[in-house]
């Protein structure tokens, strides 16, 4: 009797972390993605600026703000 009691209670909190280790695992996976793609577009224009040899680092402004919005754009669309 108090096996099958320990092995209810077992399955009861197992029940209850799981779905808080997905979640967990969904909104790192995101966050990581977001600074990768971030980091991406940043040091991509900041190569081409460096190739390019401008004073003014237009590229690096541009793909960085390009990869904030792409980002937040993949954020959205996998929330929902």
């Amino acid at each position: 009797m108090e096996n099958k009691k320990s092995n209810l209670f077992h399955k009861k909190k197992n029940q209850k972390i799981k779905p808080r280790l997905n979640s967990w695992a969904k909104y790192s996976g995101l966050s990581i993605q977001m600074v990768i793609t971030i980091l991406l577009g940043f040091f991509g224009g900041l190569k081409l600026d460096e190739l390019l040899q401008w004073k003014f680092p237009v590229f690096t402004i541009i793909f960085s703000l390009l990869a904030i919005f792409i980002s937040l754009w993949l954020f959205i669309k996998r929330l929902s």
